[in-house]
C-alpha cells in the first residue's frame, strides 16, 4: 500500500514507520522534526520511504501528500494534557482542525487509521469497565480535542480508530514523560518516588502493541472498519500504588509512599475493556513486565531531559 503518516517521526511513528516499511508498505512521512528528533535516520535506507518537513495543517501539502496514498496515518499531535494547556491554539488546530481538514479533502476510498486516547473516557463509574459504546466525558484540552477529531473521522466512514490505553516502552523517539515510563525513570535513578491520589487507575499498553494494532487493522480493515476499538492490556488495570509495587519486584530498592494530602492535576481514574479488538484476533505481546525490564536497561542508556514532551 502508499502509506502517508502525519507525525511519523513521533513516538508511535518511530516505532510503526520502519514496521510498515520491512513489510513492502511505501511510507512517506510529514513531520516537523519540532523536537529535533532523529529517530527516522534508520529508515533512509529503504527505497520505499520519502519524508517531507512540513506541517500537517497546510491544506496545500497535505493535499498534495494524500494524492495517491492508499491510507492514511494521522499520528500528527500535540500529545497530552501538560502540553495541550501550553499551546491551547496548537492543540486544537493540529489535533483537531488537521483531522478535520483531512477527512474534507480526502477522496471516498482513501483509507484512514487514526489514534484517540482512551482518556476521553474521563472519570469513569466505579467497577465498571468502559467499552467503545461507554460515552466520552474528557476533562482536558488534550482529550476534547482526541474525541472531536474521532467524531469527525468515524463520520467521514472508511476508518478504523483505536482508542489507546496509556503507553510505554522503550522507542527511537522516546518519551520519558508517560506513567510507566516516568515511574520506572524514578526508580532507577531517583529510587523514591511520592504518589499523589494512588488509587487512580489506568489501563496500558506497550508501543510495540500499538504498532501491531496497526499493522492488524491494516489486515483486517474490511472487517473492522468504521469502528472504535479500545487498544490495552486486559490485565492492565491497575492503580498507581499497584503500579508502583509492579516496578518495585524488578527495582527492589524502589521505595514509594502516597501524598496524604495534594491533588494530581490529572484526574483520569477508569477501568478499560479491550474485548472488541481481542475478538478480531489482535492479542499483545508485551506485558507490564516484559516492558519495565526493557525500560531498565533503555534507562542504562538514556539520562536526559530532551527525551519528553514538556
Amino acid at each position: 500500500m502508499k502509506i502517508v503518516i502525519t507525525g511519523g517521526a513521533g513516538y508511535l511513528g518511530s516505532v510503526l514507520t520502519p514496521e510498515l516499511l520491512r513489510l513492502g508498505h511505501e511510507v512517506t512521512v510529514v513531520d516537523t522534526f519540532i523536537f529535533r528528533q532523529t529517530s527516522l535516520t534508520d529508515c533512509c535506507g529503504f527505497e520505499n520511504f520519502r519524508v517531507v518537513n512540513g506541517d500537517c495543517r497546510q491544506e496545500t501539502l497535505l493535499r498534495k501528500v494524500t494524492a495517491d496514498a492508499d491510507l492514511i496515518i494521522p499520528l500528527a499531535a500535540l500529545v497530552g494534557a501538560p502540553l495541550c494547556s501550553r499551546d491551547e491554539p496548537g492543540a486544537i488546530s493540529t489535533n483537531q482542525g488537521a483531522i478535520e481538514l483531512l477527512c474534507k479533502i480526502l477522496r471516498p476510498e482513501q483509507k484512514i487509521i487514526y489514534p484517540t486516547t482512551n482518556s476521553g473516557y474521563g472519570i469513569g463509574e466505579k467497577g465498571k469497565f468502559c467499552t467503545e459504546e461507554t460515552p466520552l466525558k474528557p476533562i482536558s484540552l488534550y482529550g476534547v480535542t482526541k474525541v472531536r477529531a474521532e467524531e469527525a473521522v468515524l463520520r467521514r466512514g472508511n476508518c478504523i480508530t483505536f482508542r489507546l490505553a496509556t503507553v510505554f516502552g522503550m522507542a527511537p523517539r522516546m518519551r520519558i514523560d508517560l506513567l510507566v515510563n516516568d515511574f520506572v525513570y524514578r526508580a532507577v535513578y531517583d529510587r523514591a518516588l511520592l504518589v499523589f491520589q494512588g488509587h487512580f487507575q489506568r489501563n496500558f499498553i506497550h508501543i510495540r502493541d500499538v504498532a501491531r494494532a496497526f499493522i492488524h487493522g491494516i489486515g483486517h480493515f474490511d472487517k473492522m472498519q468504521n469502528r472504535a476499538y479500545n487498544v490495552g492490556l486486559e490485565d492492565a488495570n491497575l492503580t498507581k500504588l499497584e503500579l508502583c509495587a509492579k516496578i518495585k519486584e524488578h527495582v527492589p530498592s524502589f521505595v514509594y509512599v502516597e501524598a496524604p494530602i495534594g491533588e494530581d492535576p490529572d484526574k483520569r481514574d477508569y477501568v478499560v475493556s479491550n474485548q472488541r479488538i481481542l475478538s478480531t484476533g489482535f492479542k499483545p505481546e508485551w506485558n507490564l513486565d516484559r516492558g519495565i525490564r526493557e525500560l531498565i536497561k533503555g534507562y542504562t542508556i538514556l539520562r536526559n531531559s530532551v527525551y519528553a514532551n514538556v
